[in-house]
């Protein structure tokens, strides 16, 4: 069980390794390493967020979530984005970013890649920010299955029944932030958040949309005997493919890449070589993605029903980290320990909850698992 989940996992860790050898020697291991962790601390909370998508997608596109994703959550965010986020912003071609980045000079050093990479921090949080706050948004005002800081979320809820709760407050925090304590950057934190809130509103929606679509083909096909669908479970959930699906991954990777934006920027503070940060942070990366899968397999939502509530708190938490970093430092240590800190107390009260009321407890693997 452990090698088909983690398999991928444990074939990009140990050619990370190699190349980490090769270019730089016995010092490449222990920054890889370093760097693995790092993001595995950072992003876990991210694995919870995925299982709760995943688990809605069919066996298929759990497996383009595996292949297809695993190429641009390594390759495309940790190694590619950040050279064409630089050549954009210094006005350089793909050939002179690539040089710039070899170079490895320091970060606080005017025109070097990490200083370049540094000065677009104010985009790419207002970004991440944004489309992380509209992601917590949309579930803390939306109904939920299980309610773990009762008061507040029940309260949460009903202001949630406001036709378009979530865009009106991420639209005042967004003004407020570039307002008050971002006003050195206030165009640009204005143009990147609202960007990040039409790209959540816009594939979070079509995702929905196609899934309504696809639910009424399968009625559809169910009342004129052309197909029985499979009936569900208590504890199971309907699987989307086609359109919902695909969505459903694009919306996946926009939340890899929200989180994974400051872990690029902050992993300077170890090693400014980017190659080695690319690669670290990708083996982290991963990790991460096995961790959605295997939470998927293990039907572990279902069996801890506060692990996502947990999450998505931890997800408004980054969300706030993110814009208030536009101005200020934020350890990265800290962002981690956050994460980590509304997770394990959703696991406690999780399990103390099952304990108590067995009856409620929700046992039992996802059917069909993507292999």
């Amino acid at each position: 069980m452990i090698l088909k989940t983690y398999g991928w996992a444990f074939g990009v860790t140990a050619l990370g390794l190699v190349l980490a050898v090769l270019y730089d020697g016995a010092a490449g291991i222990g920054l890889v390493a370093i760097l693995a962790v790092l993001e595995i601390s950072l992003s876990f909370d991210n694995a919870v967020v995925n299982a709760t998508v995943l688990r809605r997608m069919n066996d298929f596109w759990q497996k383009i979530f595996l292949s297809v994703g695993i190429i641009i959550a390594v390759f495309g965010m940790r190694l590619v984005f950040p050279l064409l986020l630089v050549g954009i912003t210094a006005s350089l071609n793909p050939v002179d970013a690539v040089k710039l980045a070899l170079e490895k000079g320091p970060v606080d050093e005017p025109g070097t890649y990490g200083y370049l990479l540094n000065a677009a921090h104010p985009t790419i949080a207002a970004f991440g920010g944004m489309f992380l706050l509209m992601l917590f948004l949309n579930w803390i005002f939306g109904e939920k299955e299980h309610h773990w800081l009762g008061p507040i979320e029940r309260f949460l809820e009903k202001i949630g029944q406001v036709e378009a709760m979530s865009v009106i407050v991420g639209g005042t925090v967004l003004f407020l932030v570039a307002e008050t304590f971002a006003t050195d950057h206030a165009q640009t934190v204005l143009a990147s958040g609202v960007l990040g809130m039409v790209v959540y509103l816009l594939v979070n929606g079509l995702g929905e949309l196609f899934n309504i679509e696809e639910d009424d083909d399968s009625d559809d096909e169910e009342e004129f005997g052309q197909s029985t669908p499979a009936r569900k479970g208590p504890s199971e959930i309907a699987k989307v493919g086609g359109k919902a699906a695909f969505f459903l991954f694009l919306y996946l990777e926009v939340l890899d890449a929200s989180f994974s934006f400051d872990g690029v920027i902050g992993a300077f503070a170890i090693t400014n070589d980017a190659i080695i940060i690319a690669i670290g942070l990708g083996v982290g990366a991963m990790y991460i993605r096995s961790m959605t899968v295997h939470l998927v397999r293990e039907g572990t939502l279902s069996m801890y029903p506060y692990l996502e509530n947990g999450a998505l708190w931890a997800i408004g938490a980054l969300a706030a980290i993110l814009l208030y970093s536009i101005e200020h430092e934020v350890p990265e240590v800290v962002t981690g320990l956050i994460g980590v800190a509304f997770i394990v107390a959703a696991l406690i009260t999780s399990i103390v909850h099952n304990r108590s009321h067995p009856e409620d407890a929700h046992v039992g693997k996802s059917a069909s698992p993507a292999s």
